[in-house]
């Protein structure tokens, strides 16, 4: 008597929207799907900037992705960092506190992302944080509501005014809806909290070096954004450079040549996107090209070019899609459907056909924009019609039902419910950028260069 075949086996590196849908796909496959993730969650990123602010808590946006998948039999989830790919020996390699792990694969979902580019000057970081993790959202949140406590310790006028002030660099939907919202907890939900401030004095300034705001968005919609910014109070600084951020403060550049600097204490940095060092690793092993932001050129049916069993989803391929979450549910589940199609034997090549279910951002309460084909709205339809969407993505109907009752608590009442900020926030991230830092010592370097527009966070 034989033993039976093992099941083939799919590796899918990274838990977020790619690599989840890419596993949900294969639910009643006769696989066995093996997900390795630097986190144990799976991050529903467009809405960290609620988390940052206040609104959501981050269980509500990050759910267990074990939890996520417990139904899914043949499924399980590895925790770690990839450090390495073998292409042709098939093997995947990472690295988590209990050591380094080799995982072999018969079909490879590559799935890694892409995080925050800061245009190669890195140092910006550590006084302007991104947003495109849980550790940023909290970092973020302990940052401005701890401006606000400084300000109402300090009795020096001009340290009021640098902590007061608040700089988001880049006008795509991440910066508008950022900037929007530290409006509304300054005019709105702080209102009264303090005695020896005024929340409301705060200076909110929105800068990019774009010379619109929301330029992936139709211009209509873009003007309606920056009008409502303005009438929230938002400075709107654009064809504005960053030439310098330190401790205290920005230094911009215009097309001129001139400069000049707004002092802040609080920063946030929402201008660019570097794809996952990964990205390079594939592409020196099998020959693809990337672009300019290091995402990995892939064939029309998103394979690695002379791979065909190994796809790169997401933020991590370059077809000259939009950076969105629809692109990356998409393309995980095409990916599994190639893979469906290759173990039936049947014919595989399929190219990958995006359904453009449009974009949103919100910014501010009861004021979005919406654009889904030629269909264009900006107001309270294009709001209810961002809530409906977000709802909808979320995973789990827990998580639906208290965002739900955080957002009535935080739009229709002024209550924000998530503030609390912690020292061990804080450590843990400085243990995280630590480790971090050494893993990148063994990962191939890339150079983060500009994205051909902000980073589009809105999932629509």
């Amino acid at each position: 008597m034989t033993d039976a075949p093992a099941p083939h086996h799919v590796v899918v590196i990274g838990s977020g929207f790619g690599g989840l849908f890419a596993t949900k796909a294969l639910a009643r496959d006769p696989v066995r799907v093996t997900v390795l993730a630097s986190t144990g969650h799976h991050l529903f990123q467009p809405l960290l900037y609620q988390v940052a602010t206040g609104v959501l808590s981050e269980g509500e946006i990050a759910p267990a992705t074990r939890d996520v998948l417990r139904r899914q039999r043949n499924a399980r989830v590895l925790l770690g960092t990839v450090t390495d790919i073998d292409l042709q020996a098939r093997v995947v390699t990472s690295r988590s506190p209990g050591g380094t792990a080799t995982t072999s694969y018969d079909s490879l979902v590559v799935a890694a992302g892409a995080g925050q580019s800061y245009f190669g000057n890195d140092g910006f970081a550590e006084h302007a944080p991104g947003l495109k993790s849980v550790d940023d959202a909290l970092e973020l949140r302990g940052r401005i509501f701890g401006a606000f406590e400084l300000a109402e310790l300090s009795r020096d006028p001009a340290e009021v005014r640098r902590l007061l002030t608040f700089v988001v660099v880049g006008a795509g939907p991440t910066g508008v809806e950022m900037a929007g919202q530290i409006a509304e907890l300054a005019h709105r939900a702080l209102a009264g909290n303090f005695r020896h401030i005024d929340p409301a004095h705060a200076r909110i300034v929105l800068a990019d070096a774009a010379p619109a705001v929301l330029p992936t968005f139709a211009e209509r919609l873009g003007r309606a954004a920056a009008r409502r910014l303005e009438e929230l109070g938002v400075e709107v600084m654009l064809d504005a450079k960053v030439v310098g951020l330190d401790e205290t403060g920005v230094d911009f550049e215009a097309p001129d040549g001139s400069r000049s600097r707004v002092e802040a204490r609080c920063k946030v940095w929402a201008a660019g996107v570097a794809a996952s060092p990964l990205g390079a690793l594939l592409a020196e092993q099998s020959g693809a090209e990337t672009d300019r932001v290091g995402r990995v050129r892939v064939e029309p049916d998103c394979s690695l070019p002379g791979h065909p069993e190994v796809f790169v989803v997401g933020d991590l391929m370059a077809l000259d899609l939009p950076g969105v979450a629809q692109v990356a549910m998409q393309s995980g589940q095409h990916a599994a459907g190639q893979i469906r199609r290759r173990l039936a034997g049947e014919p595989t090549g399929q190219a990958f056909a995006y359904r453009d279910k449009g974009s949103m951002a919100t910014v501010s309460r009861f004021h979005a924009v919406a654009q889904v084909g030629s269909f264009q709205t900006a107001g309270l339809v294009a709001w209810v019609l961002w809530l409906a969407v977000h709802l909808v993505y979320l995973v789990g109907f827990k998580n639906r039902l208290t965002t739900l009752l955080h957002w009535t608590v935080s739009f229709v009442g002024r209550g924000r419910s998530e503030r609390t900020a912690t020292l061990q926030q804080v450590l843990a991230r400085r243990a995280l950028d630590e480790h971090e830092r050494a893993l990148g010592d063994q990962q191939p370097a890339t150079q983060p260069r500009p994205d051909p527009g902000p980073a589009t966070a809105a999932a629509s």
